[in-house]
C-alpha cells in the first residue's frame, strides 16, 4: 500500500526527531526516528521494511536496549500521563489500563495452519476444541487484511530484538518484536534480553517474527480511557507456526502484547521444541538445598494463579533448607549428552500476580519490586506506595496505624478513583501485575542465566483441587506421570477473561498455551523420556484441599519446603518405607513429613484418596479425553488411564 510523506511537524507528535528521513526505497519515505536501518541484517531490513509498508508507521525506532533509551520513554510517558511515578520507591511506575484490555483473550487467540489437525485435535461433531483453536490460513489473511494495513498512522513503530534465554546460549532463541506501544517496549526490555547485542548475535540468521499493534492509528475516532490506546472488538493472536511468526492486535494487555512471553516462549516454542528435540513448559524452575548442602532441581507446572511465583520464591518455615529460584512461569528443557534433563529460563523477568502477595506469601517477590518495576491496574496510597488486596496488615504494621486510621486511608484504586479500605469493590483489579527485573530477586539463583541451564531432579504438576486430591503423590512410572500431567484441573483464575470458581481441565497447565496438536504433544513426551534419557521423576501436589467450612487443610507457602522434602527423597532413592502404593500413585507414609511446629493437621483428609470422588473423577477424565483429545490420544497414555480406572475400582 501506498504511504505519504509527512510534515516534520507531524513526526514530531510524539516527541521524536527524525534522524533519517529517508533511507531506502524499501521505507517508502517512512522516517527512522531511532537507530541505523542500514547496519540491520538484510533479513530483519526485509520484515521491517514490508511491515512498515503495510501498517504505515509515522516512523522507526530501532530500540538498543539501554538505560538511556529505557529512561527516555519512561520520561515520555510519565509526560503524557500513561506512566505515574510511584514516589515512595526508586524508578517504580503505575500504569492503569483501559478497563477493557486487562487479561489474556484465549477466546480471540488462535493457530494458523495449513492442516487444521496440526492445530487440534480430532474432537467429535459438536464439540469445541480447548486445547487451542485453529484459524484456516485464508481466513487469517481476510481477518490480517481488516485490521493491520495503516493500523500504526501516526504512531512510531519500534523495532525490538531480543533473545529468550542467554544471548547466543544453545538452547536460546531470538525474536524481533515491532510494535506500536511504547508500555511493550518497557516491558519487553525486563522480560527479555533484549537490544543491540541481540542483533550482533543474530546475524543473519533466522528469527521469531512478532507483529503487535494497538490497533487504533491517529487520528483516533474514539475516547482512550486512561491514555491506553486499543481495540478490543478486533483483539486477535494469531501464531503461525510454521512461519514462526506471531501477530496481535487491539490489545496492550502483557500475555497480548509481550510477545516474547506466552506467544513465543509457550505457543511458537514447543512447535521449535517438537522439531528439534525439547520442551517448551509453562513450568517454573528451582534449586532446593537441604540442612546437608545437597541441591537438587525442581520444574513444576501450575496454571496461571495457583501459586508458580510463590513456590519458586519459597521462603522456607524449616530451618537448614534454602530456595534459589532459576524461573518463575516458563522453562525450556532438553536432555543432555549425559541423558539427564536440562532446564533454561528463557525470560529475564517476573511479570507476577500482585493481589494476594506481601512479605508473608512470598518475600522474595516483593524485595523484587521494590525498584526498577512497573505495576499495571494496582492500587496507590496517598503517600505514593503501591496497593492491592492482601497487603492490609503488612501496611498497617509498616505504619503502625488504628483500624479506624486504615480505614482512612487515602487510596487510588485501579480505576483511578478515591477509595478506601473497606469500600465496595477491588483495590486493584485481581489480575493486575508487577513487571521486574529477575536479577532483583534476593534469592536469584547463580546459575539461573547459565546457558546449558541446570539439571532437572523432579517435575510437578498441581492445581486448585478443593476436594478429594492429597497433598500429593508419585507417578509410578514416565507414561502414568504424562497421565498425571493431562489430567491437571483447577479453579478458574482471573488471569483470563473467565469469572466464578468453576473446575476446569488444564492438561500440564498448557491449555491456553498449546501451539500444536495435543494428541502429538503427548506423544513428544513419551518419545523424550525413553532411553538413553534418564526421565526424572514426576509427582502431583495439591495446596488447596479444603475442609467442609471451606478452610485449607495444609498451611502452604514457606511450609511447603516440607512436601519438597518429601518428594527429593523420593527422588534420592533408598528411602522406599517413606512411601505406599495407592490406586492414584505413591503416597507419604504417616510420619514421613516434617509437620513439627505447625497447627493440628488433619492427616486422614489431607492424604485421604476418596473412592467415590475418584471413580467419578476418572470417567469424567476419561470423557475429556476421548472428547478433547479423541483418536489422537497415544495409546501408552489410554492405557496408563485404564490401569488407573481398574486401580480406582478396587480401591
Amino acid at each position: 500500500m501506498a504511504n505519504e510523506c509527512r510534515s516534520l511537524r507531524n513526526m514530531e507528535t510524539d516527541g521524536f526527531q527524525v534522524v533519517t528521513e529517508v533511507v531506502t526505497h524499501k521505507l517508502n519515505h517512512i522516517p527512522i526516528f531511532k537507530g541505523d536501518f542500514a547496519s540491520l541484517s538484510p533479513k530483519v531490513q526485509r520484515f521491517v521494511a514490508e511491515k512498515a509498508e503495510l501498517m504505515n508507521p509515522a516512523g522507526i525506532y530501532i530500540c538498543d536496549g539501554s538505560q538511556k533509551e529505557y529512561d527516555d520513554i519512561v520520561d515520555k510517558l510519565v509526560e503524557r500521563g500513561v506512566l505515574t511515578p510511584l514516589k515512595a520507591y526508586e524508578n517504580n511506575y503505575l500504569c492503569r489500563t483501559d478497563p477493557r484490555d486487562v487479561a489474556r483473550v484465549e477466546s480471540k487467540t488462535w493457530m494458523v495452519t495449513k492442516d487444521k489437525y496440526d492445530s487440534v485435535c480430532h474432537t467429535p461433531d459438536g464439540v469445541r476444541p480447548i486445547m487451542g483453536q485453529w484459524m484456516s490460513e485464508e481466513q487469517f489473511g481476510v481477518e490480517l487484511d481488516s485490521r493491520f494495513p495503516g493500523c500504526m498512522a501516526g504512531r512510531p513503530m519500534y523495532v525490538v530484538p531480543y533473545s529468550m534465554g542467554p544471548i547466543g546460549g544453545p538452547l536460546s532463541k531470538n525474536g524481533i518484536e515491532l510494535t506500536d506501544s511504547p508500555y511493550v517496549v518497557l516491558c519487553m526490555r525486563t522480560m527479555t534480553r533484549m537490544g543491540t547485542k541481540v542483533l550482533e548475535a543474530l546475524g543473519d540468521n533466522d528469527f521469531v517474527r512478532c507483529i503487535h499493534s494497538v490497533g487504533l492509528p491517529r487520528p483516533v475516532k474514539q475516547k482512550v480511557i486512561n491514555h491506553w490506546p486499543c481495540n478490543p472488538e478486533k483483539v486477535m493472536i494469531a501464531h503461525r507456526p510454521k512461519e514462526r511468526e506471531i501477530w496481535s492486535f487491539g490489545s496492550g494487555y502483557g500475555g497480548n502484547s509481550i510477545l516474547g512471553k506466552k506467544c513465543f516462549a509457550l505457543r511458537i516454542a514447543c512447535n521449535i521444541g517438537r522439531d528439534e528435540g525439547w520442551l517448551a513448559e509453562h513450568m517454573l524452575i528451582m534449586g532446593v538445598t537441604n540442612p546437608e548442602g545437597e541441591e537438587k532441581f525442581i520444574a513444576a507446572a501450575f496454571p496461571s494463579a495457583c501459586g508458580k511465583t510463590n513456590l519458586a520464591m519459597l521462603t522456607p518455615t524449616v530451618p537448614g533448607w534454602k530456595v534459589r529460584v532459576v524461573g518463575d512461569d516458563i522453562a525450556w528443557m532438553k536432555f543432555g549428552a549425559d541423558g539427564r534433563l536440562y532446564a533454561i529460563n528463557p525470560e529475564a523477568g517476573f511479570f507476577g500476580v500482585a493481589p494476594g502477595t506481601s512479605h508473608k506469601t512470598n518475600a522474595m517477590a516483593m524485595e523484587s519490586c521494590r525498584a526498577n518495576t512497573i505495576f499495571t491496574n494496582v492500587a496507590e496510597t496517598a503517600d505514593g506506595e503501591y496497593f492491592w488486596e492482601g497487603l492490609e496488615k503488612e501496611l498497617k504494621e509498616a505504619k503502625g496505624y488504628t483500624d479506624e486510621q486504615l480505614k482512612h486511608l487515602e487510596i487510588t484504586n485501579w480505576l483511578g478513583e478515591r477509595w478506601h479500605i473497606g469500600d465496595e469493590g477491588k483495590a486493584a483489579h485481581p489480575n493486575s501485575r508487577f513487571t521486574a527485573p529477575a536479577k532483583q530477586c534476593p534469592n536469584i539463583h547463580p546459575d539461573w542465566e547459565a546457558p546449558q541451564g541446570v539439571p532437572i531432579d523432579a517435575i510437578v504438576f498441581g492445581g486448585r483441587r478443593p476436594e478429594g486430591v492429597p497433598l500429593v503423590f508419585e507417578s509410578f512410572s514416565w507414561e502414568h506421570g504424562i497421565l498425571v500431567g493431562a489430567l491437571v484441573k483447577s479453579e478458574t483464575t482471573a488471569a483470563a477473561e473467565f469469572t466464578g470458581k468453576n473446575v476446569m481441565h488444564d492438561p500440564m497447565a498448557m491449555r491456553p498455551f498449546m501451539g500444536y496438536n495435543y494428541g502429538k504433544y503427548l506423544e513428544h513426551w513419551i518419545k523424550l523420556g525413553k532411553a538413553p534419557h534418564k526421565a526424572p521423576k514426576i509427582f502431583h501436589v495439591n495446596w488447596f484441599r479444603e475442609t467442609k467450612d471451606h478452610k485449607f487443610l495444609w498451611p502452604g507457602f514457606g511450609d511447603n519446603i516440607r512436601v519438597l522434602d518429601w518428594i527429593l527423597r523420593r527422588v534420592a532413592g533408598g528411602e522406599e518405607e517413606i512411601a505406599i502404593e495407592t490406586a492414584i500413585g505413591y503416597v507419604p507414609k504417616r510420619g514421613t513429613i516434617n509437620l513439627d511446629g505447625l497447627p493440628r493437621i488433619d492427616w486422614n483428609d489431607l492424604m485421604s484418596i476418596p473412592k467415590d470422588y475418584w471413580v467419578e473423577d476418572v470417567d469424567e477424565s476419561r470423557h475429556f479425553l476421548d472428547t478433547q483429545v479423541g483418536s489422537d490420544l497415544p495409546q501408552p497414555i489410554r492405557d496408563e488411564l485404564d490401569k488407573l480406572e481398574k486401580r480406582v475400582h478396587a480401591l
